[in-house]
């Protein structure tokens, strides 16, 4: 990972969050279900190689160039925005917020 700073923050968000959970509904298990719910979040968005998955959808099954073009690095810190994966994250990430909406209210 490029830049330690945005996971420490996201995890310290994370545990803001638990905190604020356990506190509104005083149940160690929810706490915990919303601590799980984060990891994989950040563990979804902020620590994959984005490099790798930045190229097209069908260029994700052949392997990458070890040397990129010198060039193009400068451009591959940037998150490019691609339908397909949108929608993906979109869904994965919907359907966990509501599941866990759901758990927490309940």
């Amino acid at each position: 990972m490029a830049n330690d700073a945005v996971l420490r923050s996201c995890l310290l968000l994370v545990g803001a969050v638990v905190l604020l959970v356990g506190i509104y509904t005083h149940s160690f298990k929810k706490m915990f279900a919303t601590y799980l719910f984060g990891l994989f979040a950040i563990a979804g968005l902020v620590l994959p190689d984005w490099e790798f998955f930045d190229r097209d959808f069908s260029q994700w099954f052949t392997p990458m160039p070890a040397h990129g073009n010198p060039s193009q690095k400068s451009n591959s810190t940037r998150f490019r925005i691609y339908p397909l994966r949108m929608v993906v994250l979109t869904t994965i990430y919907g359907f966990g917020l509501y599941k866990w909406w759901m758990f927490i209210t309940n």
